[in-house]
């Protein structure tokens, strides 16, 4: 079984889209097993937790 870490904040990035205005931002911390995806604006709330290979295919697809 493989047990990840929890995420340090410092992981964290948002896109180089986001406006730092505030508003739609997530922000996404890449692990070696997982991608997490948040709310920029709460944190505090669990991340969405996916597999890597499905993140890539999202991203390909977001990216059209």
């Amino acid at each position: 079984m493989n047990v990840e870490q929890p995420v340090p904040e410092s992981a964290w990035f948002k896109s180089t889209y986001s406006s730092g205005a505030g508003g739609e931002c997530v922000e996404v911390s890449v692990r070696p097993a997982t991608v997490h995806v948040r709310d920029s604006k709460d944190t505090a709330r669990a991340a969405l937790t996916v597999d890597p290979a499905a993140w890539t295919a999202f991203v390909h697809f977001a990216a059209r």
